[in-house]
């Protein structure tokens, strides 16, 4: 659980913030995700909106929150905690009902959130190549310097390596863009998480049984953005697809992942550019 302590935080007005606070941005996969759950659960909380795509996650003022430099974050009571699988599990604890994580299922639950979040770069991969497809390196060098220089650098009171991480993702990306090479072996490691879910939905309406879990709103969201970037879901996981189908038609997942028409635009104008190109995600992987 990744709770931060008062030595972390350098933007110390959040520590007054009454209630349940969520810093996000829209078109954020694991903003998505926490929002869903919110909704599901009924909870009421007070949305600070920040903007990725003008760096505002670089900021000192972010930095101060979140040293890690990414959202969402929770701010509960002047609690900050960070890392939305955490943060779900927290309010899972917190606000009881209605239940999201199975009695009973605790750990396996847990388990099968750490693997959803390993794939977490392959999603980011993915979506830079085949539904962003930005003309240029992503994030500046003088934004990367931002976002070194700013915040603690500590996370629980000790020196975080996951920022270090992160930098080193962009500087690859400005470096190498992304490689049809660096597609493929992402690809491939959702076609097989994706192949035991399909399993999994042979015999069962949810991924954990006959109730909606956290898991499935997790899922959903990764198969929502890979859906944009051209994954053949379909004709690959039917099971996926027809699931995925009966989420998206619920309000309270449909209004979190909808796209803006000037969004929505630009990326059917990048899948018509990639298919004229021969650069579709199912010509680039070998779907």
């Amino acid at each position: 659980m990744v709770q931060l302590i008062d030595s972390d935080i350098k933007t110390r007005d959040v520590l007054e913030w009454k209630g349940v606070h969520v810093l996000h941005y829209a078109g954020s996969s694991c903003s998505q995700k926490l929002r869903i759950f919110l909704n599901l659960k009924g909870i009421k909380w007070e949305s600070h909106l920040v903007d990725l795509h003008a760096n505002e996650n670089f900021t000192p003022w972010f930095l101060g929150i979140n040293p890690r430099g990414l959202v969402p974050v929770l701010v509960h009571d002047g609690v900050v905690h960070i890392e939305s699988n955490d943060i779900i599990s927290y309010l899972e604890k917190t606000f009881l009902t209605p239940r999201l994580v199975p009695a009973g299922h605790e750990d396996e639950v847990a388990a099968l959130l750490k693997h959803e979040d390993d794939l977490h770069l392959d999603l980011r991969t993915l979506s830079f190549r085949f539904v962003f497809d930005p003309p240029g390196a992503p994030k500046s060098a003088q934004a990367l310097a931002n976002y070194a220089a700013s915040g603690s650098g500590m996370v629980q009171g000790a020196q975080d390596r996951e920022k270090a991480i992160q930098i080193a993702f962009w500087q690859r990306a400005a470096a190498e863009g992304f490689t049809d090479q660096a597609a493929c072996a992402s690809a491939q490691k959702f076609r097989a998480a994706f192949e035991t879910l399909d399993a999994h939905l042979a015999q069962r309406p949810y991924l954990l049984g006959d109730a909606l879990s956290v898991l499935d709103i997790a899922w959903f969201i990764y198969a929502n953005r890979l859906s944009h970037a051209g994954y053949p879901f379909a004709r690959l996981h039917p099971r996926v697809d027809d699931w995925f189908a009966k989420l998206a038609a619920r309000p309270e997942f449909a209004k979190e992942v909808a796209m803006p028409p000037e969004a929505a635009a630009r990326l059917d104008e990048t899948r018509r550019t990639q298919a004229r190109d021969g650069k579709t995600l199912e010509q680039v992987v070998g779907f």
